[in-house]
């Protein structure tokens, strides 16, 4: 086996599944046990305003994950799965966790859309405009 650039990055592809992995099951474990919603839907490091409700969707989406990642893993090391297809996996489902926790967040902070209306009034009132 020549050491060359493929192999260093397969290396750390590999390597990098273990705190990964690790992460997001750690993550599932503080929503379902510990009942932390601390990391739950933030958008710029802001918890929504009722961060219950997203609970379950990214406590599934890190369990899930973190379980496929622990798949992974073991499939490598067992020698069950071929390069391409443990990197295909893993290459997925670490695009498709950060797009999922992308959309959550958002869901979660949903957008103002027009004008917010000033603080102390309702935005009804008609004033006359004075010329």
């Amino acid at each position: 086996m020549i050491f060359d650039i493929s192999v260093a990055m397969t290396w750390i592809l590999f390597l990098a599944l273990f705190p990964i992995a690790f992460f997001w099951l750690r993550r599932a474990w503080r929503i379902f046990a510990k009942r932390d919603f601390s990391e739950v839907g933030l958008k710029r490091g802001e918890p929504p305003a009722n961060p219950e409700k997203f609970a379950p969707y990214t406590g599934a989406l890190n369990l899930v994950c973190g379980s496929i990642i622990i798949c992974v893993i073991l499939g490598v090391v067992t020698g069950a799965l071929p390069y391409e297809t443990w990197s295909a996996i893993a290459g997925s489902t670490l695009w498709i966790k950060f797009f999922l926790d992308f959309i959550i967040s958002r869901h979660a902070h949903p957008v103002q859309w027009g004008r917010k209306p000033r603080s102390g009034q309702d935005g009804s009132s008609n004033a006359a405009v004075s010329s």
